[in-house]
């Protein structure tokens, strides 16, 4: 029983992690390193997530659709957000049009990943992946040395959203 709760905790503090992104954006001062920070580190979390469940030969479909529930939250609203916060909110309705396709896409990546269940490629890019280089990108993005175009933002947003739904394999390592 304890070996479960372990690798459900993990995947929970991933949940977390998103969520407290999507609070670092919300409020009078946002703080949008500290948000891409969370989804770094929940990205860290859903890596150990799954190999604790395999270590203790405890992986289950449970764990499978809650680990998808805490990647669309941490890897797909929080990093949508963070971008819209940063800028995509100022270019109206292309850039609602980015966060809302970059949400929709990491929702249909994992759906279609849970129920082809492949086990030698991924088929597109994955959402924890995608989401983390938002968040990467984000942070580069608020560097006093960079700023990024407001629409080279949008071009990597619907870029990502393309990948996580197209039908490039790519090998599992």
């Amino acid at each position: 029983m304890t070996k479960k709760i372990v690798a459900s905790a993990i995947t929970s503090a991933n949940l977390l992690a998103g969520v407290l992104a999507l609070v670092c954006i919300l409020g009078s001062s946002p703080r949008y390193h500290l948000s891409a920070l969370m989804i770094l580190l929940a990205a860290v979390l859903d890596g150990l997530d799954g190999r604790v469940a395999r270590r203790l030969g405890i992986a289950s479909e449970f764990g499978k659709e809650l680990d998808s529930l805490a990647d669309l939250v941490s890897f797909g609203v929080a990093p949508a957000m963070l971008f819209y916060g940063l800028g995509l909110g100022e270019l109206g309705w292309p850039g609602l049009l980015g966060v809302l396709l970059f949400v929709l896409c990491g929702a249909l990546r994992l759906a279609r990943f849970n129920v082809l269940n492949i086990k030698t490629y991924f088929l597109g890019i994955p959402i924890t992946f995608a989401g983390s280089l938002v968040a990467l990108f984000a942070l580069i993005n608020l560097s006093p040395y960079v700023t990024m175009h407001l629409y080279l933002m949008l071009a990597f947003l619907l870029l990502l959203s393309w990948l996580m739904v197209s039908k490039i394999k790519i090998p599992k390592f």
